[in-house]
């Protein structure tokens, strides 16, 4: 079982910046990808950022060049810092790891943090 737990949400002007911290406990060895999205209410959850265990990153496209999404290994933590941000940011940001492939939904068993509400608005 895994656990993951977000933190670093909270509210933000427009041109803000914020860094979300996610880290996993419990038995993870299936764990390679780590990432993030992100739901507005009523609103599907949507992609926003996978990081794999050798480095490779994936980012939506919408999102590159704003958001980077780094992950420190030996204390199993991924990193979203997210830059200019716009009111259109705001949503709740969960923390995700599939077991297989890159995105949620590709057939292996996917974890899921509980979210951190991020809110940019003036």
């Amino acid at each position: 079982q895994v656990q993951l737990v977000e933190s670093g949400g909270g509210s933000v002007q427009p041109g803000g910046s914020l860094t979300l911290s996610c880290t996993a406990s419990g038995t993870f060895f299936r764990i390679n990808t780590m990432g993030w999205y992100r739901q507005v209410p009523g609103k599907e959850r949507d992609f926003v950022a996978t990081i794999t265990g050798g480095g490779s990153t994936y980012y939506a496209d919408s999102l590159k060049g704003r958001f980077t999404i780094s992950r420190d290994n030996a204390r199993n933590t991924v990193y979203l810092q997210m830059n200019s941000l716009k009111p259109e940011d705001t949503a709740v940001y969960y923390c995700v790891a599939p077991t297989l492939g890159v995105r949620i939904g590709q057939g292996g068993i996917d974890y899921w943090g509980k979210g951190t509400l991020v809110t940019v608005s003036s």
